[in-house]
């Protein structure tokens, strides 16, 4: 094992919340090194072709790989140390164990911010393992990142945000989408996602269900089924698709092992994706100097990783020593940015259960 290396905040994880962590905590004047698994920086941000709406402080109008773009020359510029093909397999007290370049060393920071992500749930039925079935991430890497078109005729499960944009994405590289299939009643993502895919042909079977895949060594048909009130497939409704792609865009579940091998304490919280970190307004778990951020904090928009990262970055820099002029206000206005980004009817559930998760640290915190 090779020499322990020392910084004052380290981050796990190159996507939106942790490039957004380390900037701000970087800003703030602490030594920061990012630590991250994949070769290039910028997470999932890299496979987002599509404009950002909202506001002009959300990024409103721009592509969420130009965001990627700037975040990672801001840090660069700034002095942020980007360690990317390192990944970190273990967390001990202030400690990171971590690989790069195929040698094991350690990580020693003051403060750690963890923004691992999440990873794409599965779904089980009969053939489901058949190549040309995927999650839609997976058919996002394919066509955004490395230009290469993962099926001709695709249908796609789940018309949550995800499975409306991959299905649009799919239809501008180039493939036919024969339908998008829901169990819920309704779609679950933007009117103006499903709108668009709409307008394109494509319709959205609400409280559908797929049955089975079958093909010869690959994936050559799907069949699915309408459902009952109970969640049941009616008899009598299956329909078969010809294709060659089925993309799975079925939720999300954060990637949460470090903070579990951290000690931190859990709450299962269904509309951020599962067990999720006990964590405070400024995003510091139950374990001193350990801050989480994005979809490990609970599964969101990117728009509201940056925003969380950038709180978890000025905390974390505060907690090592290094204190902004403005610190209050600046997570003050974070947090206000926060709460726009989570209101109107989706974004509730996910402020009351961010809400829920805050109250439930500060019970620990006055129980000690």
């Amino acid at each position: 094992m090779a020499g322990a290396e020392v910084t004052e905040v380290a981050v796990v994880g190159g996507g939106p919340a942790g490039l957004s962590a380390a900037l701000a905590a970087r800003q703030a004047g602490a030594k920061v090194i990012v630590v991250d698994e994949n070769a290039a920086p910028g997470g999932q941000l890299r496979k987002q072709i599509h404009k950002f709406f909202g506001s002009k402080e959300h990024h409103a109008g721009r592509r969420g790989f130009r965001i990627a773009e700037e975040l990672v020359a801001a840090c660069r510029e700034q002095g942020v140390e980007l360690w990317t093909d390192t990944l970190a397999y273990g967390i001990f007290d202030h400690t990171l164990g971590i690989v790069r370049g195929g040698t094991a060393s350690t990580l020693a920071a003051r403060s750690i911010v963890l923004a691992t992500g999440a990873s794409e749930n599965a779904l089980a039925f009969p053939g489901c393992t058949l190549p040309g079935v995927m999650g839609a991430g997976a058919a996002q890497t394919f066509i955004n990142l490395h230009r290469v078109l993962p099926g001709r005729r695709a249908l796609i499960v789940g018309a949550g945000n995800v499975g409306l944009i991959i299905t649009y994405q799919l239809l501008q590289a180039g493939a036919e989408v024969l339908g998008v299939v829901e169990a819920a009643p309704r779609i679950g993502g933007y009117a103006v996602h499903a709108a668009k895919i709409r307008r394109a042909g494509v319709p959205i079977y609400t409280r559908h269900t797929v049955l089975n895949a079958a093909g010869h060594g690959e994936l050559e048909e799907v069949t699915i089924a309408a459902l009952d009130e109970n969640g049941w497939p009616i008899a009598g409704s299956e329909r078969t698709f010809a294709i060659d792609l089925l993309c799975l865009a079925v939720g999300l579940t954060p990637l949460t092992e470090l903070a579990w091998q951290a000690g931190c304490l859990f709450e299962y919280c269904g509309p951020l994706g599962g067990h999720v970190p006990l964590h405070s307004e400024d995003m510091e778990t139950t374990v001193p100097g350990l801050f989480v951020a994005g979809d490990m904090a609970g599964v969101e928009e990117a728009s509201t990783a940056l925003e969380e990262g950038r709180l978890a970055g000025l905390a974390a820099a505060a907690y090592a020593g290094y204190r902004s002029p403005n610190l209050e206000e600046e997570k003050a206005a974070a947090r206000e940015r926060l709460q726009a980004l989570r209101s109107g009817p989706f974004g509730e559930g996910r402020y009351l259960a961010h809400e829920e998760i805050v109250r439930r640290w500060l019970k620990w915190r006055d129980a000690r």
